[in-house]
């Protein structure tokens, strides 16, 4: 009885240590992590997400790995740059872990490694740029240390995929003499673009004036061509009216004549009366006189033609006996 409750006791210690065993060889790895396992202190092989066994006693968990992409803060520090120019300078960088056991294995403190070679090559990039390049370039300064530190960890099992810099703070009184110099800049502009426009406002009034006198030269030109056409076509009016009173005369024709001379009375005196420095003018306005003038003249006319022609004719204020 005794030796029976002995084995069984027996029997349950072993079955409490296996499961004890068992409980101790099974491994959870979560997901984005892994594993590092070391079998009597050296490096075996790395445990992905899920469940897994190990020996107990044998193997154990070295280093556990988050193989998500992390975001690594740069701190801040003072850079002086070609310009000799004192600036404070942070940024932020992105990195994922590519090989556990590169990362676990190759370098001590993996973040606080990447931090100092962030740093040391921030300095080295903006050390070779003037102030106006780092503060106008930055995403030059995020290429060339993205590809200087990618290529630096790539033995930790690391990969750098991007930096950024956060803040480029140069000292106050550079703040100032930048403000100052921008002002000044810009008033610059402002008195050019000014002056631009004064010039151009200038040539579009010199040109308006241009197009100006052409038109109006134009104009007095056509006006010319149209006053000499209009004395062109006054002398031919007063040609023809010539040549018909001539034509009348020739043949005889009194009435014409009375009728010339009177309109060309008329003409003189309407000019006489329309002067501007004729404030009185004594002539004889009646009409028997203007019709006795007109007659007189007749008589003579008639006298004159009559004696050219060797014979005598009526006029229009009376008649002439005839010659014996």
């Amino acid at each position: 009885m005794d030796m029976v409750s002995g084995f069984a006791l027996l029997v349950i210690f072993v079955v409490i240590l296996a499961l004890v065993i068992v409980f101790m060889g099974v491994t959870v790895v979560p997901q984005g992590y892994q594993y590092t396992i070391e079998r009597f202190g050296r490096y075996t092989r790395s445990l992905t997400p899920g469940l897994s066994l190990i020996l107990p006693f044998v193997d154990r968990v070295g280093v556990k790995i988050n193989m998500m992409e992390q975001v690594l803060d740069i701190p801040t520090q003072e850079v002086i740059s070609r310009d000799n120019a004192m600036v404070q300078v942070d940024g932020v960088l992105f990195y994922q872990v590519l090989d556990a056991a590169k990362s676990a294995y190759e370098v001590r403190d993996l973040q606080r490694a990447i931090q100092n070679l962030t740093q040391t090559n921030l300095r080295t990039v903006l050390g070779s740029m003037d102030l106006d390049e780092a503060l106008s370039q930055r995403d030059s300064i995020n290429t060339r240390l993205l590809n200087v530190i990618d290529q630096a960890s790539t033995p930790w099992g690391i990969k750098v995929t991007r930096v950024e810099i956060k803040d480029i703070t140069p000292p106050g009184d550079l703040v100032q003499a930048m403000g100052r110099q921008m002002k000044a800049e810009r008033e610059k502009r402002a008195v050019v673009l000014e002056a631009e426009g004064v010039r151009q406002a200038e040539i579009l009034k010199a040109e308006g004036e241009k197009k100006s006198a052409i038109l109006e030269a134009e104009g007095r030109r056509e006006a010319a061509f149209k006053d000499a056409e209009a004395r062109e076509r006054l002398a031919e009016a007063e040609a023809k009216a010539t040549r018909d009173v001539s034509v009348a005369i020739a043949e005889g024709d009194i009435q014409s004549i009375n009728y010339f001379v009177a309109q060309k009375y008329v003409e003189a005196m309407k000019e006489i009366g329309s002067a501007r420095n004729s404030k009185v003018v004594l002539m004889p306005m009646e009409a028997n006189a203007l019709v006795g003038t007109l007659g007189g003249i007749g008589t003579i006319a008639k006298e004159i033609f009559g004696n050219g022609n060797g014979n005598s004719k009526n006029v229009s204020t009376g008649s002439v006996p005839k010659s014996e």
